[in-house]
């Protein structure tokens, strides 16, 4: 029997997929969760970037020099954390606020991302407490900003405030009474700067008088978001039960033919980015990085030459198939799959629908991602802290991304051991499911 007629067999079963599948198609392309991706995706070699500089500050650096003309050459990696990580909140206000727009098809998308970068600085607070060099009080200062502010704590205020103002400034913008017409005789920019005056105006000043109000209550939004929204989140979504369940989720539905970065694209990647971001910020600092889900711990342990984990899979191909399909597959899908990218074998051997191997492709980042975090969790070895882009290969990641430690190494080679013994029965049920149907087609 295929797996085709077996859904068929079972109607309630097609029924709960058919409606599954609706649902996650809906969530995938909801315009805010779709501009959010683009706009981390766009952010990502910023980041990438840091942990680079990060490698060399701490590592690099060390061998070569000593004493000031250490603390010298370090400097070139503080900068760029400057640039990237610590100011990761003003980033992405106005990269989302440019998708979303973009994504809504309205026709001026670089003006909602000045009008999101401009909301986010108003929002800050008017008042910081800061330590001066030596002192041993905290005093209030005016006219500051804290990289604290900015960074990744505030990176889920910068998300809501660019959405938010965004919304406001495109529903004002299609008011036709708010439009400033200068003709066809001025040139093109400074007519659209005039047609959006008066929307850019109030949606500024609707943030400004929540800032002020706020400020009476010497309080500020960013801060109170982070406290009640960003750290609850992050704090369920990056525990080991909610990673594993929604990442679990997030691979179910690419067995449906539903891209995982639907579900964990938006509910995981940024809060793992901003565990990864504070490593590594602890990192530069010399200090010990603590949180041990983050974007590399996904990259390095959970999946490991692409989702499900299927540079296992391809190694369990080579060593026990007999079919010949399967191992054609197998060979092209080897040098992609290297570098994390698995469509050939996701649509190849397919994973798709195949119902003996939706198993092992689910389990397997769940097995992966287990023997990770208790692997580091005892203390065998540490949180990773230098962030790595995804395409890395594996080893190759485990040994950047935990700055050189080759134990690491070694729980990624007893990933691939246990996952690929747990793929070769799954394999075998396969092929067979496989010869059946081909001689039903015979047939």
């Amino acid at each position: 029997m295929n797996d085709s007629t077996s859904t068929q067999a079972h109607p309630k079963l097609q029924r709960f997929l058919d409606k599954f599948t609706d649902i996650s198609v809906k969530i995938g392309n909801q315009v805010h969760l779709r501009s959010l991706r683009d706009a981390f995706a766009t952010l990502m070699p910023m980041f990438i970037l840091s942990g680079v500089a990060g490698l060399f500050n701490n590592i690099v650096f060390v061998w070569l020099f000593k004493g000031e003309t250490l603390v010298k050459f370090q400097n070139f990696g503080l900068a760029l954390n400057n640039g990237t990580l610590n100011v990761a909140s003003i980033l992405i206000a106005p990269m989302i606020a440019y998708f979303l727009a973009k994504n809504k098809s309205f026709d001026n998308p670089i003006s909602a991302s000045a009008v999101a970068l401009s909301s986010v600085f108003i929002m800050l607070a008017l008042h910081v407490s800061v330590t001066p060099i030596g002192a041993k009080k905290a005093v209030d200062v005016t006219g500051a900003i804290l990289y604290s502010q900015i960074g990744t704590t505030g990176m889920f205020a910068g998300i809501i405030i660019g959405l938010l103002a965004t919304e406001i400034y495109m529903k004002l913008s299609k008011v036709k009474a708010l439009k400033i017409n200068l003709g066809d005789q001025v040139p093109p920019a400074v007519g659209q700067s005039f047609s959006v005056l008066l929307p850019s105006l109030i949606t500024l000043s609707i943030f400004g008088i929540i800032a002020a109000l706020f400020a009476a209550y010497n309080a500020d939004l960013v801060t109170l978001i982070s406290r009640l929204i960003q750290e609850p989140l992050r704090s369920v979504n990056t525990s080991l039960p909610g990673f594993l369940l929604i990442y679990s989720t997030g691979n179910f539905l690419y067995t449906l033919g539903i891209h995982q970065t639907v579900i964990n694209g938006s509910l995981l990647d940024p809060l793992n980015l901003v565990n990864m971001n504070e490593n590594s910020l602890a990192f530069a600092a010399g200090k010990q990085p603590t949180h041990i889900i983050n974007t590399d711990f996904v990259t390095v342990y959970s999946q490991m030459g692409g989702t499900g984990l299927t540079i296992a899979l391809i190694i369990a191909v080579f060593l026990v198939s007999h079919y010949k399909p399967y191992k054609e597959v197998a060979k092209l899908g080897m040098v992609p799959g290297i570098f994390e990218i698995n469509e050939p074998i996701i649509f190849g051997f397919p994973i798709v629908f195949n119902i003996p191997m939706i198993i092992p492709f689910v389990l397997s980042p769940v097995i992966g991602s287990l023997i990770g975090y208790f692997a580091t969790a005892i203390g065998f070895v540490k949180p990773l802290c230098i962030y790595i882009p995804w395409t890395t290969p594996p080893l190759i990641s485990g040994l950047l991304a935990s700055a050189g430690d080759w134990k690491v190494v070694l729980v990624q080679i007893i990933i691939l051991f246990v996952c690929t013994l747990f793929y070769i029965p799954f394999i075998k049920i396969s092929e067979r499911v496989a010869l059946k149907q081909a001689e039903l087609y015979k047939a």
